[in-house]
């Protein structure tokens, strides 16, 4: 947790720094004792927190349209796939990535949209070629231990390990975001047809993963200025707290401008 470290010391920083002035070397000391036990409280418990969010999310499945497994994954009809979903991002948006997060932010989002690609039978390989030139750019070594069978975008808990382990949490979270808003820009753009294939649980599963990342960037944001753009996009998706499939279509079309928002707001 690289960044979270920076954050951290800094916050103690602020709340020793009324004991500045005239101070004898073992106050000096002293007060250097605390900042760091305060830095490492602030660490663990975030940490901790993290960490709790992060394994429930990992417990929840993907939405019916992006399994790949035969079973259980939708199915289109003959007639179904000769309209072509016009409402995907083109694979060339991944020129506009300038920083680091949003560089993560659009490989996972280009990740959902190349897998509905592959539902309605379209080409893939653009999808394929813009995702491995950012994994290329971002350069994270959590990827190495994914393959196509288990796509980076997915946010498990495996990946959150892997991220955990190269101090790269911060963006786990940029990641589960874009991901989340996708799936949902997504089912927003057909939910009679993206979740006709779901039972109440599964329903309940999608809103309960809202709640997962929304919770998980809120405890971020404090300490991550960069995550704080991806906290206000995120914030109006709260109303998403469905119980059973009727809920969710009826909030997911009434959230509809909402979801756009987000995801405009996630991938420029």
């Amino acid at each position: 947790m690289k960044k979270l470290s920076v954050f951290a010391i800094a916050m103690a920083a602020m709340v020793f720094a009324s004991c500045g002035g005239n101070k004898s070397a073992q106050n000096t000391e002293t007060a250097d004792s605390l900042k760091s036990f305060e830095q490492e409280q602030i660490e663990a418990s975030i940490k901790m927190q993290l960490d709790s969010i992060a394994s429930e999310v990992g417990k929840l499945k993907l939405a019916s349209f992006l399994e790949k497994d035969a079973d259980g994954g939708l199915k289109l009809t003959k007639e179904e796939l000769q309209v072509k979903p016009d409402y995907l991002l083109p694979a060339n948006v991944a020129e506009n990535a300038a920083t680091l997060a949003e560089k993560y932010r659009i490989l996972s989002a280009l990740d959902i949209d190349k897998r509905v690609a592959g539902l309605y039978e379209m080409p893939e390989d653009d999808y394929s070629a813009a995702i491995s030139k950012l994994a290329a750019d971002i350069n994270d070594p959590s990827f190495k231990s994914f393959n196509d069978d288990l796509s980076v975008a997915e946010t498990t808990e495996a990946l959150y390990n892997e991220m955990s382990k190269n101090g790269r949490i911060n963006y786990f979270w940029q990641m589960a975001s874009a991901s989340l808003v996708e799936q949902l820009y997504v089912i927003s753009q057909n939910s009679d047809k993206f979740l006709s294939t779901l039972n109440d649980e599964a329903a309940a599963n999608i809103s309960f993963r809202v709640v997962l990342v929304l919770d998980g960037v809120k405890r971020l944001s404090e300490y991550d200025p960069e995550i704080k753009v991806v906290g206000d996009a995120l914030a109006p998706l709260d109303v998403l707290n469905a119980m059973t499939v009727d809920e969710l279509k009826a909030q997911i079309a009434d959230a509809k401008d909402k979801i756009e928002a987000a995801r405009a707001a996630l991938i420029k």
